[in-house]
């Protein structure tokens, strides 16, 4: 391969005249990581526990920009979030986060294993705390045979 560098005979100015087109290149790059970063960020923003929520047929409601979760695991432990806490200082920690309400929604996960009781415990600790706006979560679908209600013997 050859090159050759032939002489001008022209102005000297023209090779290096201002370009009046935008280079957008660096612009698409910058999108492209926001992107990434904005895929990567956007799971995490989720509670992330394991908790085995059961069915429900009932309409979805419109979730709220910022839910606040109060989760049940199956170990009977008690989170905010993803933040465990006791259950004596449940409605403490409720009242110190930042958007701190008694009229907002709480939304109460518990895991299909956790007992009745225990459930009706965390309830009654919300509600003797002055939270009296909950709603239960559960995944959408049919429920499972387990989980149907039973008919009643007849005698």
């Amino acid at each position: 391969m050859g090159a050759s560098i032939a002489e001008h005979d022209h102005d000297d100015d023209s090779d290096f005249a201002e370009s009046h087109e935008i280079n957008v290149t660096p612009f698409i790059d910058v999108i492209l990581v926001l992107l990434i970063i904005f895929m990567v960020a956007a799971p995490l923003s989720t509670v992330d526990l394991p908790i085995d929520l059961p069915t429900s047929t009932a309409t979805p409601q419109k979730k709220p920009d910022k839910p606040t979760y109060v989760s049940i695991k199956p170990d009977l432990s008690v989170a905010i979030g993803e933040d465990m806490v006791k259950r004596v200082d449940l409605v403490r920690s409720l009242d110190a986060m930042p958007d701190a309400s008694k009229e907002r929604y709480i939304f109460l996960r518990a895991d299909r294993a956790v007992p009745y009781g225990e459930l009706m415990n965390v309830l009654e600790i919300l509600r003797a705390g002055g939270y009296s706006k909950l709603k239960l979560v559960a995944l959408e679908g049919v429920p499972d045979a387990a989980a149907a209600p039973v008919a009643p013997a007849k005698p």
